[in-house]
């Protein structure tokens, strides 16, 4: 973390992973989190919350429009309320995804499907077990017969494994690789999106659409799916208990996830207002 007694830098956007980064892990954000980020609008900087949740998921948590939301991984970016980009998964690839993990999950293995709409998120497995791991992360949530009948936009498919999914439905779907991006997004959780679907590549956007560029722009992140968005940043940030792959690839390292370490570190490295973290 840059030293207290060094100049603020003229940063203009900020992207923020939500799970194991802003969030502790009991799901929570930290109550000083909110004087920090009205101080951080109040100086037109752009707070940019970037998750691998749904986007309804993420506006609910925040409750206002002035912010800009990357979520589904990169694959649907809103701002101001509006829908300004989506990278949309091609239809025949996310059923056959589907149809995969439905042929491992007879063969004894232990995953579900989450197909994610632009209008909600679908599930075809219904039992406690799995919807309690979903319902988190999807606010706008459907219980339906059959994944590949459903009508709608595909963002992305989740997987969650109740193993380690990058020894279990990561291999699974690492066929899809040339099709698909394939993304190990969580301990528990694997995406299959669109080759072009990627944190990174949505702040990207956002910083042309800005007219700024890396060294403006500050990142936090955890997982391997944060990478990309931590590559656009010249300000990047892995959690100090994060993944030990992001930790390897961010510049700095803020206190852990668990010590609202986004908070401080964006109170001491933006110079705002001490009470407020």
């Amino acid at each position: 973390m840059p030293t207290s007694h060094a100049p603020a830098p003229d940063v203009r956007l900020v992207a923020l992973d939500m799970d194991g980064s802003l969030l502790d892990d009991d799901k929570n954000l930290p109550d000083s989190f909110w004087p920090v980020l009205e101080e951080m609008l109040d100086r037109g900087i752009v707070v940019c919350p970037a998750s691998g949740r749904q986007y309804a998921t993420l506006r609910a948590q925040f409750a206002r429009d002035d912010l800009t939301y990357v979520a589904e991984n990169g694959a649907i970016v809103v701002s101001g309320g509006r829908t300004v980009a989506v990278t949309a998964l091609d239809p025949g690839t996310a059923r056959d995804v589907v149809r995969t993990v439905r042929a491992a999950v007879a063969d004894g293995a232990e995953h579900g499907t989450v197909l994610c709409g632009e209008r909600s998120a679908y599930v075809e497995r219904t039992d406690d077990a799995f919807l309690q791991h979903v319902r988190p992360y999807y606010r706008r949530l459907e219980l339906v017969e059959d994944l590949t009948a459903v009508q709608d936009t595909v963002l992305k498919v989740a997987v969650y494994d109740f193993g380690p999914a990058q020894d279990g439905a990561g291999p699974l779907l690492e066929p899809f690789g040339g099709a698909a991006r394939v993304l190990v997004s969580g301990r528990h959780w694997v995406d299959v999106m669109h080759l072009d679907a990627d944190k990174g590549a949505a702040v990207r956007a956002l910083q042309k659409h800005l007219g700024i560029g890396p060294e403006q722009t500050m990142a936090f992140g955890d997982y391997l799916n944060d990478v990309g968005m931590l590559e656009a940043a010249h300000w990047s940030y892995a959690m100090a208990n994060g993944h030990p792959d992001v930790l390897a690839r961010a510049r700095f390292v803020a206190p852990s996830n668990n010590d609202a370490g986004v908070v401080r570190t964006l109170v001491e490295t933006l110079r705002l207002t001490p009470t407020a973290g």
